[in-house]
């Protein structure tokens, strides 16, 4: 399994120009309108509890760690979210400045000469010239019909802006995996340790990897971010349907020296963290969509799979 198999990383280069357990769910308020759930802090175990990740995401060793207060986004952030913050300042994305992002092939909407060269080890992935969150299957798609999907191509910079300008921050990926969990120790997902193929309980892929996909939950990629069920703390589609960036440095052996109270990762490294899998994680390549899974990606790269959801600042 590629380390980028869920998420390819973008190719060097120079850098652009420029509920159950009553948790307490409060309104939106000011320029973010996600609607949060407050989080009391508290003790839990991190990490994989099952043997079922990869020693090179560093899932173990399996630790105690106690978490500060703080309040989460009850969904991913959306496009309609996304777009708010964009009129509001002019931001232009890593994707939008690079000229290019990453589109799983059976995405692609773009005309053959903006079709870039597939990615190293991951064929997949295919480079594709204005493909960015307005156009998040080349310049032949949009956003129609899309607002409350995630918002994708969102690199970590892109991110942390957004957080910037709506006075709030990435989640430590202690808080992600303590809020995905809902409260329920050791769990594989956030709703249990099996999964209904029957009754999908989160946006993945049904099918072949990576040329047949069954729809059967009736997606190929994005799912709006109020589908399925939410936790046991309210929190909807943590595993599955986009990847979520944490503030995070990302380091296969953190956890064998994490602090126990509010860890914050590494002080430096060359990629962040990302949690929760996606709409493309499939047990036969990628089981990824799990409360204690790991991958990470470089903070300038984007793809069709990744977005985020933010917490209360400190």
């Amino acid at each position: 399994m590629s380390d980028h198999c869920c998420a390819p990383e973008r190719p060097a280069g120079p850098a652009p120009e420029d509920s159950s357990r009553r948790t307490k769910i409060i309104p939106a308020d000011g320029r973010h309108l996600i609607e949060q759930a407050e989080l009391p802090g508290g003790s839990f175990t991190m990490g994989d509890q099952h043997g079922d990740g990869l020693a090179a995401d560093g899932e173990t060793p399996v630790h105690q760690v106690t978490l500060s207060p703080f309040s989460i986004d009850v969904t991913s952030v959306t496009n309609a979210d996304y777009a708010r913050f964009v009129d509001a300042t002019g931001y232009r994305t890593d994707a939008e400045m690079f000229g290019f992002s990453a589109v799983f092939h059976l995405a692609v909407r773009a005309k053959p000469s903006q079709v870039m060269s597939n990615a190293d080890g991951t064929p997949w992935w295919i480079g594709v010239r204005g493909a960015d969150w307005r156009h998040p299957g080349g310049p032949l798609s949009d956003l129609d019909g899309l607002d409350d999907h995630p918002v994708t191509h969102i690199s970590w910079t892109d991110a942390r802006t957004y957080c910037r300008w709506a006075k709030r921050r990435l989640p430590t990926e202690a808080e992600w995996e303590y809020a995905s969990r809902g409260g329920v120790e050791g769990d594989r997902y956030p709703w249990g340790d099996d999964l209904d193929t029957e009754d999908w309980a989160c946006n993945i892929w049904q099918g072949t990897f990576p040329k047949i996909n069954t729809e059967q939950d009736g997606w190929l990629t994005t799912a709006p971010v109020r589908s399925y069920r939410p936790n046991s703390f309210g929190l909807w589609q943590t595993v599955g349907n986009v990847w979520e960036w944490c503030a995070d440095w990302f380091d296969p052996l953190y956890y064998t020296a994490s602090p126990g109270t509010d860890p914050k990762g590494p002080p430096g490294g060359r990629s962040r963290v990302l949690r929760g899998g996606s709409y493309l994680c499939h047990d036969s390549y990628c089981n990824r969509y799990r409360n204690a899974a790991r991958s990470s990606n470089t903070p300038d790269s984007s793809m069709g799979n990744a977005g985020f959801r933010t917490v209360s600042a400190r």
